[in-house]
C-alpha cells in the first residue's frame, strides 16, 4: 500500500481480524515498512487517546468491556483443570472475552453448562481478560443462616441468632469450613429439607467472635428485621431479565454521559453531562442531561420483584456490606450504568439560564451508554490541574462543561438559600478481616456538590412535571421545625452570644445567617448540631407540603431507583403520564400510595437506626483497646442522667454519667440544655470543650463510658477522697455562673413551697 491507512480502515481491520491486532500485524496488512511504522504508531496512539482502541500489552483491542457483575456460562475445564466461562451479554464488536473462574473453598462445585452470576475483575493476562468470583449459581437460592456454631464429633450444629427461632441446623463433618466452637458463622442450606431430623447446612463463612467487628452489621441486620435474603421467586424473576434494546426509546448513546460515584461504588444509577446551550435566546445558558437507570423496565407492578422491593423500601449501607433493595442481577448489572455498556434509562434534559435558573425541562425514556465511570476524587483532581489517564481525554469536552454548568447552578442555589449545615461525614475503613483500620472524615469536594445539585434539579423537574400533568406521585417532604424546637435552638444561640430572630415566618436564610455568624468561632459545631436537632425528619407522602431544608416548593425522589422504592414510583408515574409503556403506575399502586409512603418512610428510619447502631459498635470495638486513654471532645448533648460528648478524633459519642460529675446536686435546665452545680455554680452546657478519659468501651452494645477530666481547660480535681474514677467539678468564686445558680435555687425553692 503506497499510503497510510485512514483511522476508519484500521478500525475495520481490527474488527474483522480480532486475533491479529499487534502493531506488526496491522503494518503487514497495510504494507507499511520502514519509517512509515512511526506514522502508524502515531495513528494508533491517537485512536487510543480518542477511546476507539485500548492497548493491551502489544495488541490493540476494542475498548468495549464487560460490566463488573454479569451472567456467565461455565465452559469445560482446560488441560490444567482450570475453569473458564463466557459472558452471556457481550456488546463488543470483537470476540467475547475469556473469563477465568477463581473459586473459593466455600463455593459449590461448578460444571460445564452451569450459568452463574459473577463479579469480574479486569486483568492483563495472555489467555484471558477477566477473573470472576462466584456470587451465586443462576436458578439457585439456598436459605442462608446466621448463628453460633457448636462443634461436635459428627460436625456440629448452628444455633440461629434470630429472635424467636429455636430450630437448629446440623452441619456434617465435611461442611464446617474449619469453624471453631462458639464462633459466629454464616451458612446456607445444603440439600432438601427433611421432614424428620434437623435441616442440614454447610458453613460458607466464619465470622469469629460474635462480639467482633465483622459480626456487627449482620447482628444489626437481624436485630432490626431488615430482610437480607431474597425469596426464590424474586431471584428467578431477576435471572430471567434480559438487557433492554432500543425499541421505541430515544437513542441517547451519542451523549457524553458519565457516572461519578465514590471509588468503592458497586452500582451506578445516575449519569450526567452538560454543554453550552446553542439557543441564541438563552445566551450563556446550559443544557444538562441527567440519565437514571430504568428500573421500572425490570421491576413491574405486582411482580415478585416489586413486592420484595416495596417491602424493603430501600437499600441499607454498612461499612462492610450492602443489603440491596434489588438482587445483584439488577442492582449490580442490568440496572447499573456501567462504562461502555448500553443501558435502559429514564432521562431529563434540563435547560438552565446563565444564572443557573431552570427555565425548562423535557423527560424521555432512552438507551444510553456511559463513556466513563469516574470517582469524585479523580474528577476533582482533573479540574484542579492533575488529570490521570482516564480523566485527561475528558477534561475539555466533558468535565469542564459540567463544572461550568455547576458554577451557574450555584448562583441559583445561593439565591434560593437551602439550609447550609457544615457537619463532617465519618468514613469507617475496614481491614480484610473486618477490623476497623481507621476512622476518617470524608472530604467534601466540588465534585460531590456538582452531582448533588444536578440530582436536586432533576428531582425538582420530576415533581413539577407530574404536578403539571395532574398525576399521583410520592413527594419528599420536609416540614419546618416546631415552635418548641425553635425555642430550644434560640436558647442555645443566645447562650452562645448569637441571635435567632423571633416573631417572623422562619426561612432557611434566617438559619443560614445564624450558621454564618457562628462559623469560624468555637461555637460553630454547637450551632450546627443544634440546628440539625431542631429539624423535623423528612418523609414520603402523596401530599405536597414542600421541602423546608432545600427551600423548595415541590420535591420528589427520581434519581436513585436502584436503592429507593420512592424513585421507582415516580418513574412509573412518568411512564404512565407520557404513555411510554404498560409498566407504569398501576391502579393498585395509586390505591395504596398512602400506605406505600408510610411503609417506605418507616423502612428508611429502620435502615438509619441499623446503620447508626453498626457505626456505634464499630467505633466501640475500635476504641476498646484504648480504654484509659485521654481524648479531646465537645459536649454534644445534655440529659438529666448525664452528659454526651462527641470525640474529636473519631466523632464517636460517649456518656459521662451524672454520678461521675461530682457529689453535689446538678440542676438540669431542659430549655437551655445545661447542668448547673448547686454548690459550685459550675455550668455544663452544649458545645463546651472537654477532655475525657475513656472508662469503658462495649462493642456488643456500642456504648462508650467516659470520665470528665476538664472543661474549657479547667481541670477537674478529685474531691473529698473520692476515687479517680469519681471526679467532681471545680468550686469557683461567685461569678455570673454563681448568680445564675442562686437564681435557679430560688426558683426551685419557690416551686417546692
Amino acid at each position: 500500500m503506497s499510503s497510510l491507512p485512514t483511522k476508519d480502515q484500521i478500525l475495520d481491520w481490527i474488527t474483522a481480524n480480532p486475533t491479529q491486532t499487534a502493531k506488526r500485524d496491522i503494518a503487514k496488512a497495510f504494507g507499511i515498512k520502514g519509517a512509515a511504522r512511526i506514522d502508524l504508531k502515531r495513528i494508533l496512539k491517537e485512536l487510543e487517546a480518542e477511546g476507539h482502541l485500548e492497548k493491551r500489552r502489544k495488541t490493540y483491542r476494542d475498548p468495549d468491556k464487560l460490566p463488573p457483575v454479569t451472567v456467565l456460562q461455565v465452559l469445560a475445564p482446560d488441560a490444567d483443570g482450570d475453569l473458564y466461562a463466557k459472558p452471556l451479554e457481550w456488546h463488543g464488536e470483537g470476540p467475547e472475552p475469556r473469563v477465568l473462574l477463581r473459586p473459593r473453598d466455600s463455593d459449590p462445585a461448578l460444571a460445564e453448562g452451569h450459568r452463574i452470576l459473577g463479579r469480574l475483575t479486569e486483568v492483563r493476562a495472555d489467555d484471558h481478560q477477566y477473573e470472576a468470583r462466584l456470587i451465586r449459581k443462576i436458578g439457585t437460592n439456598p436459605q442462608r443462616i446466621l448463628g453460633i456454631f457448636r462443634k461436635s464429633a459428627e460436625g456440629g450444629r448452628i444455633k440461629p441468632i434470630d429472635k424467636g427461632v429455636d430450630k437448629e441446623w446440623q452441619v456434617p463433618e465435611g461442611a464446617t469450613h474449619g469453624a471453631k466452637d462458639g464462633e459466629l458463622v454464616e451458612a446456607e442450606q445444603s440439600g432438601p429439607r427433611n421432614r424428620l431430623g434437623l435441616p442440614r447446612a454447610r458453613i460458607t463463612d466464619r465470622l469469629g467472635d460474635p462480639t467482633a467487628p465483622r459480626a456487627v452489621s449482620l447482628i444489626a441486620i437481624h436485630q432490626h428485621g431488615i430482610p437480607d435474603d431474597f425469596p426464590d421467586a424474586v431471584i428467578t424473576e431477576a435471572d430471567r431479565a434480559k438487557p433492554a434494546g432500543l425499541g421505541n426509546r430515544e437513542d441517547l448513546r451519542p451523549l457524553p454521559l458519565i457516572t461519578i460515584d465514590p471509588a468503592d461504588a458497586r452500582d451506578h444509577d445516575d449519569a450526567c453531562c452538560a454543554m453550552p446551550d446553542d439557543d441564541p435566546k438563552n445566551a450563556g445558558g446550559f443544557i444538562v442531561w441527567v440519565a437514571i437507570a430504568d428500573v421500572a423496565h425490570y421491576v413491574t407492578p405486582g411482580s415478585a420483584l416489586d413486592r420484595e422491593a416495596r417491602k424493603r423500601g430501600n437499600s441499607t449501607y454498612f461499612p462492610d456490606r450492602v443489603v440491596p433493595m434489588l438482587p445483584d442481577r439488577l442492582s449490580g448489572d442490568l440496572c447499573s450504568l456501567h462504562e461502555g455498556v448500553p443501558r435502559a434509562c429514564m432521562a431529563v434534559r434540563l435547560k438552565l439560564d446563565a444564572h443557573g435558573q431552570k427555565i425548562g425541562h423535557r423527560f424521555t425514556r432512552g438507551l444510553m451508554k456511559s463513556i466513563a465511570s469516574l470517582n469524585y476524587a479523580e474528577v476533582q483532581a482533573a479540574i484542579d490541574g492533575t488529570p490521570n489517564d482516564k480523566t485527561g481525554p475528558l477534561l475539555d469536552g466533558v468535565l469542564r462543561p459540567l463544572y461550568a454548568a455547576y458554577t451557574a447552578a450555584k448562583k441559583a442555589r445561593a439565591q434560593r438559600q437551602p439550609l447550609d449545615l457544615d457537619l463532617p461525614e465519618r468514613r469507617i475503613e475496614l481491614t480484610e478481616d473486618g477490623k476497623v483500620a481507621s476512622v476518617n472524615f470524608r472530604d467534601r469536594l466540588d465534585a460531590h456538590r456538582l452531582i448533588e445539585e444536578f440530582m436536586i434539579l432533576a428531582n425538582v423537574a420530576a415533581a413539577e412535571e407530574l404536578t403539571k400533568m395532574r398525576r399521583p406521585l410520592l413527594f419528599r417532604v420536609h416540614e419546618e421545625p416546631s415552635p418548641e424546637k425553635l425555642d430550644a435552638l434560640r436558647e442555645v444561640a443566645q447562650a452562645s452570644g448569637f441571635t435567632l430572630a423571633k416573631g417572623q415566618v422562619l426561612k432557611t436564610q434566617h438559619l443560614n445567617s445564624l450558621l454564618d455568624a457562628a462559623g469560624g468561632t468555637e461555637f460553630s459545631e454547637l450551632i450546627n448540631l443544634s440546628t440539625l436537632r431542631s429539624m423535623t425528619q423528612a418523609y414520603y407522602t402523596p401530599e405536597n407540603f414542600g421541602h423546608f431544608g432545600l427551600a423548595l416548593r415541590s420535591y420528589a425522589h427520581f434519581t436513585s431507583p436502584i436503592r429507593r422504592y420512592a424513585d421507582l414510583i415516580v418513574h412509573r408515574a412518568l411512564i404512565t403520564a407520557h404513555g411510554w409503556g404498560k409498566d407504569g403506575l398501576s391502579p393498585e399502586d395509586i390505591e395504596r400510595l398512602e400506605d406505600t409512603a408510610q411503609m417506605i418512610s418507616d423502612t428508611e428510619r429502620r435502615s438509619m437506626a441499623a446503620e447508626r447502631d453498626t457505626t456505634d459498635r464499630y467505633l466501640a470495638a475500635y476504641l476498646s483497646d484504648r480504654v484509659g486513654n485521654e481524648f479531646a471532645g465537645r459536649i454534644s448533648g445534655i440529659a438529666r442522667f448525664g452528659v454526651f460528648v462527641k470525640l474529636d478524633e473519631t466523632g464517636a459519642d460517649g456518656l459521662i454519667p451524672i454520678r461521675e460529675l461530682g457529689s453535689e446536686y446538678f440542676h438540669y435546665d431542659r430549655d437551655r440544655q445545661t447542668l448547673m452545680g448547686a454548690d459550685s455554680g459550675v455550668e455544663i452546657g452544649m458545645g463546651q470543650r472537654v477532655t475525657v478519659r475513656l472508662a469503658e468501651a462495649v462493642p456488643v452494645t456500642g456504648g462508650l463510658m467516659l470520665e470528665l477530666l476538664s472543661i474549657e481547660n479547667s481541670k477537674m480535681p478529685a474531691r473529698g477522697g473520692r476515687s479517680a474514677s469519681r471526679r467532681g467539678p471545680v468550686r469557683r468564686k461567685a461569678t455570673k455562673s454563681k448568680k445564675k445558680a442562686d437564681k435557679t435555687k430560688r426558683k426551685v425553692t419557690r416551686r417546692r413551697k
